[in-house]
């Protein structure tokens, strides 16, 4: 059966279409109460369904939420998820999805889809790139969000800015302590600890990576310890498995030339958990065991985590807290600032959260 229509309301209510409109799709021009209520009438009798963008034209808001990462089945996004799924419930909205890989070409698609179904607002998360190859989508990306922002939209962005992007108003960036975050994890790591230190990091030009990277690197510096090698790999789990096979082979061809007790125990630091749990699953499929052959940390704490055995130092960040500061960042009133004529841009922190990987095993 065909879905019954405004006009339709409008004729057994005996009022015009447009009044039919205002009292259905929440407009503030609202007409008396018995007109009203005729109307509501109308359109239960009739099974009537509300148009959203009609709603959203009276209304001037869509209620929707756009929201932009990279892998949802990834804990760290599913995490920062749940957050925008609350605050949007604050705020009386839903929240649309788009997942992208990663790929700035994708998320370009991705906010102007949004933009096309109006959108109040939109938060991306997932580290940004300045790799030569992503060059070109990093500045079509950024023309689309400017766009954006100049017809009324808000976005918040997850850790660093889009390259390229210069919206002065509605533009928020939730800024992530990765590099000092990371430095105090390698400053816990080196105290009393002999051995070498690996980095398994993400392909060069991701920024989230890169500053862990530098973080730990300068971290090591501090407590007077060589810098750590670097394996760049994928920035997920199979790519932090690849790394686990690399550096299995290393650790067993150590133990068979100096002999296990005169090899100091490598300690790897894998830029996220789900590489660490990578890592250490192609350690452990080598017959290697944490901490008694090596030690290893993360960093996020994703949920994922509690069932981890054993136990994975890592630096925790608020997941959910992020999502849900992005989302109330883009809640503001247009046009609301600071003292200094300049939009307060939210920040989170982060701490060392030491456990059994990383013990020191006699």
């Amino acid at each position: 059966m065909a879905a019954s229509t405004l006009t339709e309301v409008a004729r057994l209510a005996g009022v015009s279409p447009a009044t039919a409109s205002r009292v259905l799709n929440g407009s503030a021009r609202k007409p008396g109460k018995d007109i009203a209520d005729r109307v509501r009438q109308a359109a239960e009798s009739l099974g009537y369904i509300p148009n959203a963008q009609a709603q959203g034209l009276a209304k001037s808001s869509s209620g929707l939420i756009g929201l932009i990462v990279h892998d949802i089945a990834d804990p760290y996004f599913a995490a920062i998820a749940r957050g925008v799924q609350a605050a949007a419930r604050e705020q009386r909205k839903m929240v649309l999805l788009a997942t992208t890989g990663g790929a700035p070409g994708e998320e370009r698609e991705a906010v102007a889809a949004f933009a096309a179904r109006r959108a109040d607002s939109i938060v991306i998360a997932g580290s940004r790139s300045c790799r030569t190859e992503d060059q070109d989508d990093n500045t079509e990306l950024a023309a689309e969000l400017d766009r954006y922002c100049r017809n009324g939209g808000r976005v918040a962005v997850v850790g660093h800015p889009v390259v390229g992007a210069t919206a002065a108003e509605g533009y928020h960036v939730v800024t992530v302590p990765n590099q000092e975050l990371a430095g105090a994890l390698a400053v816990e790591l080196a105290a009393g600890r002999d051995g070498d230190f690996v980095i398994i990091g993400g392909p060069e030009g991701l920024l989230t990576s890169d500053d862990r990277i530098r973080g730990f690197q300068e971290g090591l510096a501090r407590a007077g310890r060589a810098p750590a090698e670097i394996l760049r790999t994928a920035f997920n789990r199979a790519g932090g498995y690849e790394a686990g096979l690399q550096l299995a082979a290393r650790i067993k061809a150590g133990a068979s030339e100096g002999g296990e007790a005169a090899v100091p125990k490598l300690c790897i630091f894998a830029v996220n958990d789900v590489m660490a749990i990578g890592a250490s699953a192609a350690l452990r499929a080598e017959g290697l065991r944490i901490p008694r052959d090596a030690t290893i940390a993360g960093f996020d704490d994703i949920e994922t985590l509690r069932d981890f055995r054993p136990e994975l130092s890592t630096v925790r960040l608020p997941l959910e807290d992020i999502g849900r500061l992005a989302t109330r960042a883009t809640a503001r009133v247009s046009g609301e600032s600071d003292a200094d004529g300049e939009e307060e841009q939210p920040t989170v922190s982060g701490e060392v959260t030491l456990r059994r990987s990383t013990e020191a095993v006699g």
